[in-house]
């Protein structure tokens, strides 16, 4: 039986014509009452007929897009594209969900958060704020990523990590557990942060006034990046010595390595499997 209809009220948005829709049966898994109207879609394919998915306030649903199961998209959000947004997931506020971006799950994509090209947020993972998921990145646990924080490449965040504030967290960097990740802090390469012990940042650093963040990567090395800088913190320390030797700078970074190295020196990296894909998931 179908919930919903597509009334004759239609909006015009990005050359696409919008419908209205209206309930035509109670859901009460989303308090809608039969005859309640609901927010806009292009086509019934943007809006599964069973379940209790709903769209709801000024929220727009075009594209190939689809939202099913018992997922709610409301406020002024956005999925479109190819995006799917399914489960109990919610995405709401002014977030917007495209390109080939799956939020599943109970994940929440909210505020004027954005996930889109293959990105997936799952589980009870929350990204809200102005943060950005992109490119092959997950995001899933119980992680959050908020603030004008940056997830993408082949980034996975999830267990109870934070990134937010600045921080940028990309390649095939996985940040979890408890570990945080804020400020201006650069994750990259084939980092594994597992814990606050696994990274150190510090701001206004050197002739440029820069942010330095050291952390494990997966070899249990600790890489540094800094600028244009990315390599191990012996290789750090060789061009600090080669561009800044006897300089006040210098004098700085060499006190920071000889931290770096006492502050990571019993830390450990645990190498764990990487989740699979949705991607073999029924679309409706």
């Amino acid at each position: 039986m179908k919930k919903y209809v597509l009334t004759e009220t239609t909006k015009e948005w990005m050359g696409i014509t919008l419908y209205q829709i209206k309930a035509v049966r109670d859901i009460p898994e989303q308090d809608i009452e039969e005859g309640e109207l609901g927010g806009w879609i292009a086509s019934e394919k943007n809006l599964d007929q069973d379940g209790d998915a709903w769209v709801s306030g000024d929220a727009r649903v075009y594209g190939n897009a689809q939202v099913y199961g018992n997922a709610r998209v409301y406020g002024d959000a956005q999925v479109s594209d190819n995006a799917w947004v399914y489960g109990n997931a919610q995405v709401y506020g002014n977030a917007r969900v495209y390109g080939d971006a799956q939020v599943y799950g109970n994940a929440r994509v909210y505020g004027n958060a954005q996930v889109y090209g293959d990105a997936q947020v799952s589980d009870n993972a929350w990204v809200s704020g102005d943060a950005w998921v992109s490119g092959d990145a997950r995001v899933y646990g119980n992680a959050q990523v908020y603030g004008d924080a940056r997830v993408y490449g082949d980034a996975g965040v999830y267990g109870n990590a934070r990134v937010y504030g600045n921080a940028r967290v990309y390649g095939d960097a996985q940040v979890s557990d408890n570990a945080w990740v804020s400020g201006d802090a650069q994750v990259s390469g084939d980092a594994r942060v597992e814990s606050r012990k696994h990274i150190f940042w510090a701001s206004s650093v050197g002739s440029e006034g820069g942010t330095l963040t050291a952390y494990t990567i997966k070899t249990g090395e600790i890489e540094v990046t800094r600028g244009c800088f990315r390599g191990t913190v012996e290789e750090f320390e060789t061009a600090v010595r080669n561009r800044h030797d006897g300089s006040r700078y210098g004098e700085e970074y060499l006190v920071m390595i000889e931290y770096i190295k006492l502050r990571f020196r019993e830390v450990t990296v645990t190498e764990v499997d990487e989740p699979e894909s949705e991607d073999d998931r029924e679309a409706i």
